[in-house]
């Protein structure tokens, strides 16, 4: 069986169209390094017509509550869903948000930018550890692959403002 075949999951309580579609968003979170989880909830709520509350996403995705209520919770920290209110109901229900500025962007505040901010740190914990590395030769190796990190991050740190800007956030 090919890989991407195993990675998809059946969900009995599904048509074909949904099944795809969280598929797509499943196969679009392992690419940034999230749980299936989070593409299965947000696939589910991006393809559903109606919102969506927690047992209902239990239920149609067979994940555990705790699976889904970290989900919801790490999608609302992106911005990706948002809560909704149904009417004569008390119960909490969610939506997929469509607007693609505000996912990108959440990903980015949430995601990326953190990770910029700690390697700042790290690249400069790096550079004194590739000093004290006695090998000329290779402690000038180090140094420069260092300093690409180093110069990487800085690129990072300038074009993102400027990615939020165009997006809007």
């Amino acid at each position: 069986m090919r890989e991407e075949e195993e990675d998809i999951r059946d969900f009995p309580m599904l048509g074909p169209v949904e099944t795809q579609v969280i598929q797509f968003f499943v196969d679009g979170v392992k690419v940034l390094g999230l749980p299936r989880s989070i593409g299965e909830i947000y696939g589910l709520l991006f393809i559903s017509p109606e919102p969506l509350a927690l047992d209902d996403l239990v239920g149609r995705l067979g994940i555990s509550k705790g699976s889904a209520s970290q989900g919801l919770r790490a999608l609302r920290d992106l911005g990706a869903v948002r809560e909704t209110e149904v009417e004569n109901s008390r119960r909490s229900y969610f939506q997929a948000d469509m607007e693609l500025k505000r996912l990108v962007g959440g990903f980015i505040r949430e995601q990326v930018r953190p990770h910029l901010e700690s390697g700042t740190s790290k690249v400069s914990n790096l550079l004194g550890i590739a000093a004290q590395e006695t090998d000329s030769a290779r402690r000038e190796f180090y140094d420069a692959r260092v300093k690409q990190l180093q110069y990487w991050i800085g690129r990072g740190k300038f074009v993102l403002p400027l990615l939020q800007k165009v997006l809007g956030q």
